[in-house]
């Protein structure tokens, strides 16, 4: 099994190791320290070692930080996790509604007289550093960086993860490392720029073509890099970790030990690109004048996925569907109240084993049922494990990691006869989930421009969800991939070739909990009769297809046009996968897509 079920982190053991993290800080003079969960590259997923927050705190969200000052300590966490931070953290911490209410506002009501506030340069980003300096100016409180004083208590703290890193092969690719690296590079140049500093590892698995498995559910091999203008790579990764896949990488990348990369940067000449909201302060500090900003250069070519990293990313999809459809034959077949939660996670995994180039699951497996669906993210452990009772909604929200591409989805599944309350808050979402599938737009519009259209149904009804519409996925890499989102906070122009989430929900605390998701590609739109010849617009290309819950429908909440898509999803699904199924599930799967 990739997946496991053991608690992780208890709400107890947080108050004795806060007491020793203050400590640390009165012998060193601060009124507080900050423990984020983030690592040295500021991915979203961090190994056991930087698991900090969580050993501090408790709290194991993707998500957060925690700000210990010597008479409160506030954890900061988004919409996702303000049920699930209840459950897992002590009363001495404090859940803080962020950004609702930002760190500096936060730090200013609870030290009004002032004060010194520690943080790892290493864990926070240069954008970060500079909005706490502007926003704290004439406060007296003064943001000081520190060594790591979590790591200073963390007597049994993991090491380093050493895992071998692989190449990933062009055939998955679709376009070779030296000519990532040459195309990068000129436009580095043609900025006028010499260098770009990279700390992302998901941006240099794309860039050199290699995975690793450093983080779990993640291909990613720790690492730092610069790429140079004329198209060279230094690599800072430990060379244990490389084995021969070093000689491959060929001459265009020179190898060097972490630590020698801030020696080296600070030693760079000319213009060094970083990119501030990625870059760790450190790596600004050790370039100095010579720091300009700008975006990871590998940030949009990653996310505009070519031919090849889509239509792997399609083909692995198929294949994930069929594990899928095994799994919902199989649990539509069991009473309810015969199974667990965790039971259906074993079973899922058992089916998506089936396929060869699976690598592992793309994250915990979220399988809620009844209140436990209410959890954004929940996490079942044998503690929590629930069992599947006659009228509960089961939220199961899962993916693959394989060779040749990376799959999420979430479907809500009926547990014997569902509530009315529950069929009509699933057909709003499902209505979300639709008109954002149907949806053409303009070029040139970002995912905060058009997510509204995922929310609109259930806006109608005074109800919401406090997450993403969607996130950007990588292919054969991380699952959630910046920097484009279906977000109010998302900026970013959508392109053909980025891969997206759709995935409205609703949450009903202490009851019940609903998600649709499907994967979805962003492609050029065909012209239509009487439109404006002179636009460009875009539209989707479903990946997803794995049927819907139609016992939880209310059909005559649909219009004409969601029923006609609906009942043509469906027949898409048993054209793509019937014929891949074996007996049992194919009666399953045609009784599923039954026209509504």
């Amino acid at each position: 099994m990739f997946q496991t079920f053991e608690v992780t982190a208890r709400p107890e053991q947080g108050p004795p190791r806060l007491a020793a993290l203050r400590e640390v800080m009165e012998s060193e003079g601060l009124d507080g320290f900050l423990v984020p969960r983030a690592d040295a590259h500021q991915g979203e997923y961090v190994a056991a070692r930087d698991a900090r927050l969580a050993w501090i705190s408790g709290f194991t969200g993707s998500a957060g930080f925690c700000a210990a000052l010597r008479d409160v300590a506030g954890v900061f966490i988004d919409g996702r996790y303000r049920t699930q931070v209840k459950a897992q953290v002590a009363d001495v911490f404090t859940p803080v509604p962020w950004p609702d209410v930002s760190l500096v506002e936060w730090l200013k009501e609870q030290l009004p007289e002032g004060g010194k506030v520690g943080f790892d340069p290493w864990l926070h980003t240069v954008a970060q550093v500079e909005g706490w300096q502007s926003e704290l100016k004439g406060s007296g409180i003064e943001m000081v960086q520190s060594a790591n004083l979590v790591d200073r208590i963390w007597e049994d703290q993991p090491d380093p993860p050493m895992n071998p890193v692989k190449l990933h092969p062009l055939e998955f690719a679709g376009e070779s490392a030296a000519r990532k690296c040459d195309r990068l590079g000129k436009d580095l140049a043609e900025a006028g720029q010499d260098a770009a500093a990279i700390t992302l590892p998901d941006s240099i698995m794309w860039l050199l073509n290699i995975r690793g498995s450093d983080v779990e559910r993640n291909p990613l091999a720790h690492g730092f890099a610069v790429l140079h203008a004329d198209g060279m790579v230094d690599l800072y990764m430990a060379s244990a970790k490389l084995g021969d896949v070093r000689e491959e990488l060929g001459d265009r990348v020179r190898q060097h030990e972490p630590e020698a990369f801030l020696d080296d940067l600070s030693r760079l000449e000319g213009k060094v690109r970083i990119d501030k909201g990625t870059a760790p302060q450190i790596v600004a500090d050790a370039l100095g004048d010579r720091a300009v900003a700008g975006d990871d250069p590998c940030a949009l070519p990653k996310a505009r996925k070519n031919e090849a990293e889509i239509e792997g990313s399609a083909a692995a999809h198929l294949r994930d569907a069929v594990a899928m459809v095994e799994l919902l034959s199989w649990l539509d077949a069991q009473a309810p109240g015969t199974l667990t939660e965790t039971e259906v996670v074993t079973q899922l995994e058992t089916c998506r084993r089936r396929d060869n180039a699976l690598q592992d699951i793309s994250f915990e497996t979220i399988s809620g049922t009844g209140p436990n669906g209410a959890i954004m993210h929940y996490r079942v452990t044998e503690e929590t494990d629930a069992r599947l009772e006659d009228g509960h909604l089961l939220v199961l929200d899962s993916g693959g990691q394989y060779l040749d591409g990376t799959t999420d989805i979430t479907r809500t599944i009926a547990i014997g006869e569902p509530g009315e309350e529950e069929r009509a808050a699933f057909t709003r979402v499902l209505q979300g989930m639709i008109g954002m599938s149907r949806l053409r737009w303009p070029k040139g519009l970002a995912g905060r421009d058009i997510e509204a259209i995922g929310r609109l149904p259930l806006w109608l009804a005074g109800q919401d969800f406090n997450h993403g519409l969607g996130h950007g996925v990588g292919a054969y890499l991380s699952v959630h991939e910046g920097p484009q989102r279906l977000s109010r906070a998302s900026t970013i122009p959508l392109e053909p070739g980025m891969i997206l989430s759709n995935e409205p929900g609703y949450y009903r605390e202490g009851a019940f909990g609903i998600r649709i998701e499907n994967l979805l590609v962003v492609q050029e739109a065909k012209p239509l009769p009487g439109g404006d010849p002179e636009r460009e617009f875009l539209g989707w290309r479903t990946l997803t297809f794995v049927p819907i819950d139609r016992r939880l429908i209310v059909t005559d909440m649909l219009t004409a046009e969601e029923r006609a898509w609906i009942n043509a999803y469906h027949r898409e699904v048993a054209e793509k996968i019937g014929s891949r199924l074996g007996k049992e599930a194919k009666l399953w799967l045609d009784a599923a897509v039954a026209p509504i």
